[in-house]
């Protein structure tokens, strides 16, 4: 009989570089994630890249090449990299090497996705005969071996390769092209691999939206990254329509429906990891406008421990939300990571004991284990209608991605005070605000001080780029405003490797307010929102200002950044 084949999680451990509690912490994770057990010890920093592909190697006995080894090289006189071509082999991590007659040898990183072999084999015409990599490896002989020049700037250059007369004659036609044409254009090589050329480049920039926008003379292509957004170089203004075409057939749009807003969405696979993007469509004066919201799982950490809670916080937080019953709101404006930070906390409190329920507009990430619900106003699937449902689902712990009216708001209230623990989020400005907002609403007080558990405003700040961040004195006035003595931080600069920003990645600050007995009280009494402040600082509840400026003084962000967020 055959031996089966030993888990990648097994030969790690037979080989010493990881533990038990590990491999167990890695499938709890990878149950919410979905990513591969190899990915997620890589990420965590328990095992390397190389040791990864090394085991790949052993378990499914292909050979293990690496640049280190000379091993990693193309052939000089195949062809090679017409085969496979270059904005293909940078999205699925693959590498061509050599070719003999019908057999194409390919590094890849994962030989185990079936789909991409399938994909290779039809694209070449060969058998692919895989070999192993690391992708760190497979990107670096990718710049060598297809040379330097930027896809995407390639791209957009030819989109430019056409006269005035031609863009002219291109507009009239297509004013009155025929659906199938229309269609026909936005399958078309050059449009395909503009849209897939603008997904990989964006996800490289690590940006959360990509803006289409047309305007009389041009179009504008923009990125956000880290909550900022950045001008790209734009395509020729005569591609737009088959632009926007190829996003909305791959979005599962109506191509047709010019004069309405739509939405969307799709799925690709860039860099060998699943991204989900979320498109709407809107007519404008000059055509329409797309933007595609980036939902990489894979980019972002639902763990509380690396979301940038002070030690203070994250065990207060903690506490709160591994209560059997009681309301938690988390406030703050829209992008302030409100989301992540619940799916943050349902990923630390999720067990096979407990029956989590969310009701979400929209979904932004799929979590294994947790029942989540769409919100769908035209069919009646509202917030209120679908937890009313909710309490006859017999569920522990419900998330409701925000409290919008009275309605809803009494149905948290009373689901929290009946034996069930409640997350959800408000838009207000800071923690003390968010009990304001309820009975603004209509919640009566006596309600409010007898459900709340805890609030915690949050924004996003922008962290300083390691590599080119320089030592500045903080400013007189704000160190004696705050009684800072140690007037040491930091400020951005720009450099290269930041794309001369100064910053890369954001962390969150925080201010939270845990309900005591005293404010209970003073909830309960109607006290105005400055006396409820007041409790709470007396209490020893930080604002989002003196939560900042911890992490301005521990290096990670600026005073700029802070002072633009978080405003006292």
């Amino acid at each position: 009989m055959r031996k089966s084949k030993l888990k990648i999680g097994e030969i790690l451990l037979n080989e010493g570089l990881i533990n038990q509690s590990q491999i167990e912490e890695a499938l709890n994770f990878q149950k919410l994630s979905g990513r591969s057990i190899g990915d997620i010890l890589v990420d965590r920093g328990l095992i390397r890249e190389n040791d990864l592909s090394n085991a790949l190697a052993k378990q499914l006995d292909i050979p293990f090449v690496s640049i280190k080894d000379g091993s990693l090289k193309p052939s000089d006189d195949d062809s090679l990299d017409k085969l496979i071509p270059q904005y293909f082999a940078r999205s699925h991590m693959v590498l061509p090497l050599s070719k003999h007659l019908k057999s194409l040898t390919v590094a890849i990183a994962n030989p185990l996705d079936l789909l991409l072999m399938d994909n290779l084999r039809k694209m070449t015409g060969c058998d692919i005969n895989p070999v192993i990599a690391t992708k760190a490896d497979i990107r670096e002989v990718i710049s060598r071996f297809y040379g330097a020049k930027d896809l995407l700037e390639e791209a957009v250059d030819s989109s430019y390769d056409i006269t005035e007369a031609g863009v002219n004659a291109f507009k009239k036609q297509y004013e009155s092209e025929s659906l199938e044409d229309i269609v026909s254009k936005a399958e078309e090589a050059p449009i395909i691999k503009l849209v897939n050329l603008l997904l990989i480049q964006a996800v490289k920039d690590r940006a959360s939206d990509i803006h289409i926008e047309p305007f009389k003379e041009k179009i504008n292509v923009r990125f956000r990254i880290d909550g900022i957004l950045h001008q790209i170089a734009p395509p020729s203004q005569h591609l737009l329509p088959a632009l926007i075409s190829r996003i909305k057939i791959l979005s599962k749009m109506d191509i047709a429906e010019k004069r309405l807003p739509q939405d969307g969405g799709f799925t690709v696979k860039i860099e060998d990891r699943p991204i989900d993007l979320r498109v709407s469509v809107m007519p404008t004066l000059f055509g329409e406008k797309a933007v595609m919201r980036i939902l990489d799982k894979g980019a972002v950490s639902f763990e509380l421990d690396k979301l940038g809670f002070s030690e203070k916080h994250l065990n207060s937080f903690k506490s709160a939300i591994t209560r059997p019953y009681g309301l938690i709101f988390v406030t703050g404006p829209t992008g302030s990571g409100k989301s992540t930070t619940l799916y943050s906390a349902l990923n630390y409190i999720m067990t096979p004991k407990k029956n989590i329920m969310t009701i979400e507009d929209p979904v932004e990430y799929q979590l294994s284990g947790i029942n989540q619900v769409q919100v769908k106003p035209n069919i009646g699937l509202t917030f209120a209608e679908g937890l009313r449902s909710f309490l006859r689902q017999d569920p522990d712990i419900m998330m409701v991605g925000e409290v919008r009216d009275i309605e809803t708001a009494s149905i948290c209230i009373r689901a929290s005070l009946t034996g069930h623990l409640v997350l959800s989020t408000l838009h207000t400005n800071d923690a003390p605000s968010a009990i304001t907002r309820l009975t603004d609403i209509g919640v009566e007080p006596y309600l409010v001080s007898s459900s709340l558990l805890l609030i915690m405003a949050q924004r996003l700040v922008r962290r300083l780029c390691l590599k080119c961040k320089a030592g500045v004195k903080m400013p007189d006035a704000i160190a004696d405003r705050y009684g800072i003595t140690k007037r040491d931080i930091f400020e951005a600069r720009g450099c290269e490797y930041c794309k001369n920003t100064g910053y890369s990645g954001r962390v969150a600050i925080h201010e939270l307010l845990e309900i005591t007995p005293e404010l209970r009280q003073l909830i309960a009494d109607r006290a105005g929102m400055d006396m409820i402040r007041q409790a709470a600082k007396k209490a020893g509840m930080r604002t989002l200002v003196e939560d900042g400026l911890s992490k301005i003084m521990a290096g990670t962000t600026s005073i700029e950044e802070v002072m633009s967020s978080a405003f006292e």
